[in-house]
């Protein structure tokens, strides 16, 4: 029988999407539809003296115009607001009150019999402030940060070790706010059902979060509220909250018992979350021969004045490489923004770029190769959680089959030493790392008698494919063809699913799907007992298999009887089990995936124009369930490395707290112009401890590392150091 894992397989939404019969949130029509636009704050802090939607309601075809004084009613505590990924603090409430806690924050919604009376009816809306004193330069609150929890134990004696180190180095890294860009923007679509219930279209990495979100708000029944998400057009961390505009819509329909439609424009998306701009202060210490012994890693992130969003950006530094000094320290510093959020790699590609570039500054003042320092200083234990193994890692591997395929021995150390006719040519490489992270999930599966299988989890996909290894997982499983399983996702009346994100989804419903798999076999292994003269009187469940559309001895494969036998055998029609699973971690192993990063730069010798010309991408993270839809992961994962290393950057007049550049024309990502030759190779790499199918999510790992390893690249190019991202033609000319 086929083998579905591991086999490069076509998405099975992919005919969907490209044809347009896939829906997203904006999408969905309902009769008598009303359409909503948001009027955003213009200050950055202060308070609403008053709003004026005189003129605006005064426009043919506006329905009502909601502001805080004008709307139903809303739950009045932060515990309310509060959804299943929340930090510390009091979540933004929109439309709840008179303060102005951001610029381009929510003080009016607009709603009308079209989206662009909407839209016209908000440019008349008048707001009146009082005005006060914001704040949303990080550099100007640096002396405001505030000490955060010991984000690891440290170990050894780090000051004493860096000054007896024979060769020191110290450095300051800067990667400044980058603005998630999803293709799809964000939007909620509210129907009305009658009687109070709704069922709310949204664009999230998790619709049960959503409803209990929606729910603890509006103080409604679980029951009264459906959310649905089957297609999500990007998100990768700026789906995992609910984003204010499904509140917005919420708030409308009850207001008008009528569906409502809210789609945030381009420009109102840079009013959500970002990832945060950071200062990273590494300092290394090593003998002459390139053994590390001492790390020292500090950090500065920024966050909202009302929230306290972090991720451990320091501890990779120890965890990476071996070394037995190591110190770590994070600090936080409030902003007049909104609260910062994950984005794709959260905390691993901003700690990484800041550690990868100062190992390859070390590298340079110890006068040895990049890689060969890297592998002098291989770890293969983790030294932040009590010295553990890793229950697999294979980045020995992913250093040899990436430089080779690169032509890494070819490189001449000496910067500015290569070119290309103009262009000067520099060669760079880094170290990825991200967590094997899995979640406790269930999963309902129906098998019916033709041999058919509905495989029902409430998770999301964010396009990254888990319809489509949901479905190979499920027809090994399940032992039948590829076409016979349907897959239910998106649906918070589906079985239980946390939040998409961290990279956890894949190898948590691919085993959830096989546990519950296992419940369907026992349960035909039980009908099948009932079979006079039945083979399969003496056999227990582990001796027995599901292939070809049959029930299958393990140890003798003559032995078998399909399964609509079976179930014609047991007087039934179908067959349904729900199972959840989770995954016990005995504190023995680390569990991680990585990556080796060989980038090659081109440089105008005269304009300091930037071209990003190849990059291998080497990676090791477990089993790949589909090397196709794999190979698409880490190769968006590597365009996004060349737009944080080259691109992405949000900029904000300090003087009024807003931003500047709130739209893709002035906000650069890459374009196809941008991207070149990219190769990724997986790494084989067993791992029978981190889950019983061995795997390892992708989403994270194919960025992790990219930033650093250009960079390092074009150091190598120009023998000009820039430590503060994106790397622009204008720092080259400093």
């Amino acid at each position: 029988m086929t083998s579905y894992i591991g086999t490069a397989t076509s998405r099975i939404d992919g005919h969907a999407k490209v044809t347009g019969g896939a829906k997203y949130a904006g999408e969905f029509n309902v009769p008598g539809l009303v359409h909503a636009f948001v009027v955003a704050s213009t200050i950055a802090k202060g308070r609403i003296l008053r709003i004026d939607a005189s003129e605006a309601l005064r426009v043919e075809g506006v329905i009502d115009i909601l502001t805080h004084e004008k709307r139903p009613r809303m739950a009045g505590t932060d515990h309310a607001y509060k959804d299943d990924v929340a930090p510390e603090g009091s979540p933004f409430r929109p439309l709840y009150d008179g303060r102005i806690l951001f610029s381009g924050q929510p003080v009016a919604l607009v709603l009308a019999e079209s989206w662009e009376i909407a839209r016209l009816a908000a440019s008349l809306v008048r707001v009146q402030y009082e005005q006060e004193a914001h704040v949303t330069d990080p550099y100007r609150q640096r002396e405001a940060a505030f000490a955060l929890p010991e984000p690891a134990k440290a170990r050894g004696n780090t000051a004493e070790a860096f000054t007896a180190a024979d060769v020191r180095h110290q450095g300051e890294y800067y990667v400044p706010i980058e603005h998630h860009n999803p293709m799809e923007p964000f939007a909620s679509t509210v129907t009305w059902d009658g009687g109070g219930k709704l069922t709310v279209y949204d664009k999230t990495q998790g619709v049960q979060n959503v409803q209990r979100y929606v729910c603890s708000i509006f103080d409604m029944k679980p029951d009264d509220v459906r959310v649905m998400s089957p297609f999500v057009g990007g998100a990768f961390g700026s789906g995992l909250r609910p984003q204010y505009q499904v509140v917005l819509a919420v708030l409308a329909a009850r207001a008008l018992e009528r569906s409502v439609r809210l789609v945030l424009t381009r420009q109102q998306m840079y009013s959500l979350g970002y990832r945060p701009a950071m200062t990273q202060r590494v300092e290394l210490g090593a003998t002459a021969g390139g053994i590390l012994n001492a790390i020292t890693h500090d950090a500065i992130t920024v966050t909202s004045q009302y929230e306290d969003f972090y991720r451990n950006e320091t501890t990779w530094s120890g965890l990476l490489y071996k070394c037995a000094n190591a110190q770590y320290t994070h600090k936080l510093t409030r902003l007049d923004l909104p609260t910062s959020c994950d984005m794709r790699g959260p905390s691993a590609t901003t700690g990484v770029y800041a550690l990868e570039s100062a190992m390859d500054e070390l590298a340079v003042a110890l006068s040895i190769d990049p890689l060969e320092l890297r592998l002098r200083c291989y770890s293969d234990r983790d030294q932040n959680n009590g010295d553990v193994p890793f229950s697999s890692k294979n980045l020995r591997e992913c250093y040899r089959q990436g430089a080779e395929m690169f032509g890494w021995e070819k490189r001449n150390r000496e910067p500015r030493s290569m070119h290309d006719g103009s262009e000067l040519v520099g060669w760079g490489m880094a170290t990825g790392v991200w967590e094997a992270l899995q979640v406790p999930i269930t999963v309902r599966i129906q098998l019916t008698a033709n041999g058919h299988a509905e495989v029902a989890c409430a998770t999301s996909d964010i396009g990254t494919g888990t319809y489509t290894i949901m479905a190979q997982v499920a027809a090994d499983a399940l032992g039948l063809p590829l076409d016979n399983i349907s897959i239910k996702l998106g649906d918070s009346t589906l079985p239980q699913s946390p939040v998409e994100g961290g990279s956890w989804i894949a190898a948590s419903v691919s085993n959830g799907i096989v546990t519950t798999s296992n419940a369907i076999r026992e349960e035909l292994l039980r009908l099948a007992k009932r079979v006079p003269d039945s083979p399969f009187a003496n056999v227990t469940s582990d001796e027995v298999a599901l292939a070809d559309g049959r029930l299958v001895s393990r140890l003798d494969a003559s032995l078998a009887i399909s399964i609509a036998d079976v179930m014609r055998a047991g007087a039934v029609d179908h067959i349904e089990q729900e199972k959840s699973t989770s995954f016990a971690n005995d504190g023995k192993h680390a569990h991680n995936a990585h990556s080796a990063l060989f980038a090659e730069v081109k440089v105008d010798e005269q304009l300091n124009v930037i071209r990003v010309t190849r990059i291998v991408s080497a990676v090791a993270a477990g089993r790949i369930l589909n090397p196709k839809t794999a190979h698409s992961q880490v190769m968006g994962g590597v365009v996004w490395g060349i737009g944080m290393a080259l691109h992405e950057e949000t900029l904000i007049d300090h003087k009024f707290g807003r931003i500047m550049n709130a739209n893709i024309a002035e906000y650069h990502v890459p374009v196809n112009a941008d991207v070149h030759d990219i190769k990724v190779i997986f790494v084989e790499e067993q791992d029978n401890i981190v889950n019983p199918l061995g795997i390892k999510g992708l989403g994270e790992i194919g960025l992790v590392g990219v930033a650093a390893a250009i960079a390092n690249a074009i150091y190598h190019a120009t023998g000009k150091r820039v430590r503060d991202l994106p790397v622009t033609l204008d720092k080259l000319q400093r």
